[in-house]
């Protein structure tokens, strides 16, 4: 192949970018309020943000989950106690919460036994399918038929018959 190639024939592509030119004299106002906006806003926001990041990994703060204490139940509430009333109520709040995420997690961790073992899910997957029924049945028997606006009045009124038809069926089961 020789070496001098002919140019005519074999022209480079132009560039897609044009070449500026400048014809004049006078600056780029974009040149200038970039460099204006550079130096007025952005450095001392980036300034007072490195500023800030240096104080946070001198003193670093460690987020755990907060923890409540444990307030008495309404059972345990003197007679017009309205802030122990809220307090309990915000209680069991709290707890129906946690007992519902329990469920939602055993009922995960079986989707995802049943999922992995296939058509030997019954076999493998007994454990889980025990815990879930133990733990349905545990929040069925505290929080079911209370329906969405249940209260700590109602549920706690809700075990109360349930002790007192418990109480009478094991007097009869003696008579």
């Amino acid at each position: 192949m020789p070496e001098d190639h002919d140019w005519e024939a074999y022209k480079v592509p132009p560039t897609r970018t044009p070449v500026s030119e400048r014809t004049t004299s006078v600056p780029n106002p974009v040149n200038f309020f970039q460099s204006a906006f550079s130096y007025v806003i952005d450095a001392p926001v980036t300034f007072f943000r490195e500023w800030i990041e240096k104080w946070q990994t001198k003193n670093k703060f460690y987020y755990y989950h907060q923890k409540f204490r444990r307030v008495p139940d309404l059972s345990q509430c003197l007679d017009g106690d309205y802030l122990c009333y809220y307090e309990a109520e915000a209680q069991w709040r709290r707890d129906r919460m946690v007992d519902q995420e329990i469920v939602e997690i055993v009922r995960e961790r079986m989707a995802a036994c049943k999922q992995r073992e296939g058509p030997n899910q019954f076999q493998n997957c007994a454990k889980e399918m025990e815990l879930l029924a133990q733990v349905t049945k545990a929040y069925q028997d505290r929080y079911g038929d209370l329906g969405y606006h249940g209260n700590a009045r109602t549920c706690l009124m809700k075990q109360k018959h349930r002790m007192m038809e418990e109480r009478k069926a094991a007097q009869e089961k003696q008579s």
